[in-house]
């Protein structure tokens, strides 16, 4: 298995078509943007798992800068349902925190629902703390 920090040239019509698939498994109303659109203007980054040319499994994150500093939103984090607890999350979000230390964030955030308790385990013994906030969203019609 390999993790690896992808760039917008090793998109390719097969990660295109299999990261579909994976994210199915976390949620299968989502409409996606594709990785090289995704990957286009250096705001995010995309860390990926292979096992041999599979793509098993995917994290990213959003940078962005206001006046509080220079943040990192953790996305779409998800594993194949048949390569889970393997570490292979664990791996993904390291490789993205280790992106954050690299670029100076000041704040890395993410949001999880409450019942994803595995989730919920790794984030915390990364380091996380749960923040006495709400998450408010408005859904813009396409």
């Amino acid at each position: 298995m390999t993790i690896q920090l992808l760039s917008k040239n090793e998109v390719t019509d097969t990660l295109q078509l299999q990261l579909t698939e994976l994210y199915k498994q976390l949620n299968a109303e989502l409409t996606q943007l594709d990785l090289a659109t995704v990957l286009s203007n250096h705001t995010t980054d995309v860390v990926i798992c292979r096992d041999g040319d599979v793509l098993v499994g995917i994290a990213m994150m959003a940078k962005y800068k206001v006046v509080s500093g220079y943040k990192g939103m953790i996305e779409d984090v998800v594993v194949s349902s048949e390569y889970r607890g393997k570490g292979i999350g664990r791996k993904l979000m390291v490789k993205l925190l280790e992106q954050a230390e690299k670029e100076k964030l000041n704040d890395v955030l993410l949001f999880t629902g409450h019942h994803r308790t595995a989730a919920i385990a790794l984030y915390k013994s990364l380091g996380f703390k749960l923040k006495d906030s709400g998450l408010y969203v408005k859904k813009y019609v396409k």
